[in-house]
């Protein structure tokens, strides 16, 4: 049995993938904003555990998203020809992790806006993929870190709670995923969430 074939065998995948086909995403149309893409990778762990990836990004003055965790992903260029290269170009050019080689699409979830009028008029589009032989990945200076985390870890509500944050230079509440000293808030909580949903209670 290859990864492909272990990861559709897990009952909380199979759900989600059957989510993923059966709805339409909700897409924004929004002609001021400027257009992203992330991709959710998920592969076969430890203990027939589904892991999820998140990258750490890297700290930049001015940039209102420094050191934040996320999924890799970034906004549309030119040369893109849909919002899923361009979420399959971001996560080469961040993590050297090939997705037309290593992963396959699953399926979208809904488009998403920053809901703080002072971050950059944005719409995020998620892409999910089934990561079956990603290697390991080559960061770049964009980013200072990656990880994976069991789905059995994002599913437990206990290491779910508020956080204080700081977004550019004010510090504020806000409810957040907590893990290994990691904390994952804002519009990469609510792509969690939304996917997390879609998952058996």
């Amino acid at each position: 049995m290859n990864a492909l074939e272990r990861l559709r065998g897990d009952a909380r995948i199979a759900r989600l993938e059957a989510q993923l086909r059966s709805r339409s995403p909700i897409e924004v149309d929004d002609p001021v904003a400027r257009r992203a893409a992330v991709a959710i990778l998920i592969r076969h762990g430890g203990a027939d555990d589904p892991e999820l990836f998140f990258i750490q990004r890297a700290e930049y003055e001015g940039d209102p998203w420094s050191g934040h965790v996320a999924f890799p992903g970034g906004r549309e260029e030119p040369g893109d020809a849909s919002l899923l290269d361009t979420a399959i170009r971001e996560t080469f050019e961040e993590t050297g992790l090939d997705l037309r080689r290593c992963a396959e699409l699953l399926g979208v979830l809904d488009d998403l806006r920053p809901r703080h009028v002072r971050l950059p008029a944005v719409v995020v589009r998620p892409f999910v993929f089934l990561v079956h032989d990603e290697g390991a990945p080559v960061l770049s200076s964009e980013v200072a870190g990656a990880f994976w985390v069991p789905l059995s870890v994002l599913l437990d509500r206990s290491v779910w709670r508020d956080a204080r944050v700081r977004a550019g230079d004010v510090e504020i509440s806000r409810f957040a995923f907590h893990h290994e000293g990691y904390v994952v808030w804002g519009m990469t909580e609510r792509i969690l969430s939304g996917l997390l949903g879609l998952l058996p209670s």
